[in-house]
């Protein structure tokens, strides 16, 4: 009997024991498969039936035409070491192109490597006479219609990264990135006091290196490190002169430059309900190329051959978040801003013989200005899920001011009135209901006033009466609402309005610029599940911008020939749907519809009356309209468990009444009255359709 129980005793502890082995196998069998990678592969082909400018620009299928497509994601991990191998490559078949490759142990550290491709193509087509665009070398026709050349305009950016982190225990993390980009290409320049046309060429090299030392510990997190940036213009001077042999007539470019910072940024928890942050920074940034100067242009007496450029910035931020009761918490930050530009004030280029006597010179302007910001938050809470919140922000500003020549000549390097010092205060309440399982939503009100010092005035009068928009006295109130409705599982409703008025003070003085605006904005969501097979979502989305602008009305060679007044008014519309679902088990389809309608009005008043404008030249302005439909259809048939065919059907469509470019009889506005003689076109209307099918296979 006694053997007995011992061997049912034994053979319980076995069973518990084989038991819990085979839980535990379970349980190690479970996290294998969930983190066993997934990768998969996609290949097929695309065909837009027309050209796409206008829609095409980032997109690298501007033109008519097929387009290979490649997508794959390649996931490997060695269950053993932790180690993961990643491949993601994307849009590999176009010019927006994308690779990284990843290789991650998990708590040693890792590397990766990445290349992306960025085109920025020009909407327009070009009808010009002017030759040598792409180079620094460009000769503008002298006669009024010259032979011309169709030319489309664009730049790539070539993006390469690579970096590598390394965990040293103890919370310790050192990480290390570096950027190369090269950008290249052409853009749409111009020349002249009149409109002259003229092609900026883009040949380009930005480095930037940045290495940091990061600590995690219980109470206290924080990093520091270095970041560099240099950037390289291949091309500092173009030569745009006329193809007679005329004067020289050059364009400048960027010169090269670089920065180098110290940074560090971190938080301390002082208490489970108190945590501080911080966050500072040096930065020093340096232009020391030799100033470029065309072979026969003037150059003022004991001009300097290097402009010896330096701008040095500090940043100082702290900040504490507090919770002192379980319904009443608040926070509290203060930045620091300075940029203190060291550049010597010099002059270069002699724009008149009497130069030397301080009328008509043009200098650069070093300016350096000092920004300290704050805000001061509150959060209490009430019954019901219900928040109150209340909070000022302020910030102040000192500027220095442009002076004279630097030899002591009575010209001024201002062209607009300046401020020495700008304030700007914003209030806001709030009441916000969050956590609830049915409804959620907020609604703020914030107030705001700018105002500063005095003005600095120009040396012209017709100057001194334009205040100038980012700096002129104004007061903003600006109502939000946000509500996040779920009155049943399958249905989401979402909300969102705001709306702003700003008032600008009217000074006699300074009669032109902004008087007042508005700004609202409207959006509204909906999703809705039909079943488990079938969603729809749709949203609507408007904005409407208003601003009242008064300002000169002076044909060319009058002055001061009277004012009008502009309503100006941008309105935009977007309105979208989309539908997923399962006709059959192996079949899931899809279709997106998508319309945008922007206009653009000003409307115009003329207050004072002035001389006529000259025969030809009317007001006020048209409209302009632009609007975009597009319709997406998709189909995925599942082939087997792991591979499936896709079809893509797009039909696009963009119009416009543009006339930026159009005189007002609706001929192609043409550069240059005697030379030049460049036209831009653009088609109103421009529709495409697209088919597309891609094969994928997935695996593990």
């Amino acid at each position: 009997m006694r053997k007995l129980q011992q061997t049912s005793r034994l053979t319980a502890v076995m069973a518990a024991l084989a038991g819990a082995c085979g839980a535990a196998q379970a349980q190690d069998a479970a996290v294998a498969e969930l983190t066993k990678p997934d990768s998969f592969v996609s290949i097929g082909a695309g065909y837009w039936s027309d050209d796409r400018p206008q829609q095409g620009i980032y997109d690298g299928m501007r033109d008519k035409g097929g387009y290979g497509l490649l997508d794959a994601y390649i996931a490997r991990r060695d269950q053993a070491t932790g180690t993961w191998f990643t491949l993601d490559a994307r849009n590999l078949g176009l010019d927006t192109r994308e690779l990284r490759a990843d290789w991650l142990r998990q708590g040693n550290g890792g590397v990766f490597l990445e290349y992306s491709r960025t085109p920025r193509d020009n909407p327009y087509t070009f009808l010009t006479g002017v030759t040598g665009i792409g180079t620094s070398v460009q000769r503008v026709p002298a006669v009024a219609n010259p032979a011309r050349t169709e030319v489309e305009l664009g730049s790539v950016r070539d993006l390469t990264q690579m970096g590598f982190n390394k965990y040293f225990g103890a919370g310790y993390e050192l990480r290390v990135s570096f950027k190369n980009e090269d950008k290249s290409g052409t853009r749409q320049w111009g020349r002249g006091g009149a409109a002259e046309f003229a092609v900026e060429p883009l040949d380009s090299n930005t480095q930037q290196v940045e290495a940091a030392l990061a600590y995690v510990g219980k109470n206290f997190q924080a990093q520091g490190g270095y970041y560099g940036s240099w950037y390289t213009n291949d091309i500092k001077l173009v030569d745009t002169a006329l193809t007679t042999g005329a004067s020289p007539y050059f364009l400048s470019q960027p010169l090269s430059n670089q920065a180098h910072q110290l940074f560090a940024n971190g938080g301390y928890n002082f208490t489970p309900s108190t945590r501080g942050t911080f966050k500072v920074s040096y930065t020093s940034a340096t232009q020391d190329e030799t100033i470029p100067v065309g072979a026969g242009v003037p150059v003022f007496a004991g001009a300097p051959s290097n402009i010896n450029g330096k701008v040095d910035t500090t940043l100082v931020q702290a900040g504490v978040t507090s919770r002192l009761s379980k319904d009443f918490s608040w926070l509290a930050s203060l930045r620091y801003y300075d940029s203190d530009d060291k550049t010597p004030q010099v002059r270069v280029i002699q724009t008149n013989p009497a130069c030397a006597t301080g009328s008509q010179c043009v200098d650069n302007t070093p300016v350096s200005y000092t920004t300290i910001s704050g805000k001061l938050e509150g959060t209490y809470r009430l019954m019901q899920g219900l928040n109150l919140i209340g909070g000022i922000e302020a910030y102040s500003q000192d500027r220095t001011v442009p002076v004279g020549t630097p030899s002591g000549g009575t010209d001024l390097q201002r062209y607009v009135p300046w401020r020495t010092k700008l304030e700007e205060t914003t209030y806001r309440l709030q009441l916000r209901r969050s956590l609830s399982s049915t409804v959620n939503g907020s609604i703020a009100y914030l107030h705001s006033t700018r105002d500063g010092s005095d003005y600095t005035l120009t040396n012209e009068a017709e100057s001194d009466e334009i205040n100038p928009i980012h700096i002129a006295d104004r007061q903003r109130d600006r109502l939000r609402l946000m509500v996040d409705w779920a009155p049943a599982e399958a249905l989401t409703l979402t909300f969102n309005a705001e709306g702003a008025v700003d008032e600008y003070s009217f000074n006699t003085a300074r009669p032109y610029g902004l008087r007042d605006g508005t700004a609202t904005n409207f959006s509204f969501d909906v999703a809705y599940a039909f079943s488990d097979q079938w969603q729809l979502t749709a949203w609507y989305a408007r904005d409407n911008t208003k601003a009242t602008q008064v300002g000169q009305r002076a044909p060319s060679g009058i002055a001061l020939a009277g004012e009008k007044e502009a309503e100006l008014e941008d309105i935009g519309d977007t309105l979208g749907a989309g539908l997923r679902g399962a006709l059959m088990p192996r079949l899931k389809v899809g279709v997106d519809v998508l319309y945008v309608n922007n206009v653009n009005r000003y409307p115009e008043t003329i207050v004072t009356a002035g001389p006529t404008y000259p025969a030809g030249i009317t007001g006020p302005l048209p409209d302009i309209k632009n609007e975009l439909t597009r319709l997406k259809l998709y189909a995925i048939w599942a082939l087997q468990k792991n591979s499936e065919l896709r079809f893509d059907y797009i039909h696009e469509m963009w119009k416009t009444d543009d006339w930026s470019w159009l005189f007002a009889n609706g001929t192609t506005f043409t550069y240059g009255a005697t030379t030049d003689g460049t036209q831009v076109t653009q088609n109103p209307k421009q529709t495409a359709d697209y088919v597309g099918m891609r094969y994928t296979y997935r695996f593990q």
